[in-house]
């Protein structure tokens, strides 16, 4: 007898041991139908033993994939080998309810199973048994730690007021996408903008109508963004965006654009109808930048020239 294996008559007798256990116990003959049904399928599925033996087991439950399950219990019979599935991979075999009230947030009961081949008298394996754990409580735990996690990693990363990146993490990306530029040569142009005269704004209808202020700035910029860009806020009213793939043209396209949106913009806050304006910089990736830093040094002095000459308009580093 195989390490792996177990004989047929052995495991009737280990059926009345294992029926008080908290694990799925089926056993199948070559031609799928059920031979032994343990009173944890009963209990979940609701059909009694007597209901089911004789029967294929895909017509029993239709939600087993049953061109999937024949080519892995196939190697079982043939191999004479143990196969697994993980909830992971496929959340469940057995579409069984789940009524644990700890994890009543999941509907269906999430399971591993294991396939065992059974030897019989005349050393074929005849017989395999499939053995269902029900993994909610664990498949839950790790969903809602991931969640935990993701949750946690967006908000290191975003901005609270914009929901755009943060300083920081916006940084980190401008400084990969210098490198990625620097190994590839390809365009790219980095857009730095803020709101003009938003001390007046902030001394005129307060804090709370500035926040919205910067809201509504920073809605618009996601309007307009596509998802390969990277936007952030920078710090107060200063917004930066790196417009991946993109030549100068192209970028004045986009700052004119968002310039012009803006000052069309009435943001009411506070009680009061606030129009503004933004003023931008724009530097295109070159070669002889040695750093991010001295590229956005190149669009900072171009957003400054906006804002000396008059502000409201885009102006491009030479």
């Amino acid at each position: 007898m195989g390490k792996n294996n177990l004989d047929i008559k052995e495991f009737h007798w280990l059926m009345d041991i294992l029926q008080t256990i908290d694990v799925g116990l089926v056993v199948l003959d070559r031609e799928y139908k059920v031979v032994l049904w343990n009173s944890f399928m009963e209990n979940h599925s609701g059909i009694r033993p007597d209901q089911v033996k004789e029967q294929v087991l895909f017509s029993l439950f239709p939600e087993v994939p049953e061109t999937w399950f024949r080519k892995k219990a196939e190697a079982v019979f043939l191999l004479k080998t143990r196969a697994f599935t993980i909830w992971e991979q496929r959340p469940y075999l057995f579409k069984f309810k789940n009524y644990r009230p700890i994890t009543g947030r999941a509907d269906f009961m999430y399971q591993n199973s294991t396939i065992i081949p059974l030897d019989s008298s005349d050393g074929q394996v005849n017989y395999i048994c499939l053995i269902i754990y029900d993994q909610t409580d664990t498949a839950i735990n790790k969903q809602e730690l991931k969640l935990a996690h993701d949750k946690l990693e967006h908000l290191s990363r975003t901005d609270r007021l914009t929901e755009l990146f943060n300083r920081g993490y916006w940084e980190e990306c401008f400084e990969r996408e210098f490198k990625r530029c620097q190994r590839t040569k390809h365009a790219c142009s980095l857009v730095i903008f803020d709101i003009d005269h938003f001390k007046k704004v902030n001394d005129t209808y307060g804090h709370q109508a500035g926040d919205e202020v910067i809201r509504q700035v920073s809605h618009s910029l996601r309007k307009i963004v596509r998802t390969t860009d990277i936007a952030g806020r920078y710090g107060g009213e200063e917004f930066v965006t790196v417009l991946v793939e993109t030549d100068t043209d192209a970028a004045l396209h986009f700052a004119e654009r968002l310039r012009q949106h803006i000052e069309n913009l009435l943001v009411n806050a506070a009680g009061f109808d606030i129009k503004f304006t933004i003023s931008l910089g724009i530097a295109a990736w070159r070669p002889e930048y040695r750093n991010h830093q001295q590229w956005l040094e190149a669009a900072d002095k171009a957003l400054y020239e906006s804002k000396h000459n008059g502000r409201n308009r885009t102006t491009i580093a030479p």
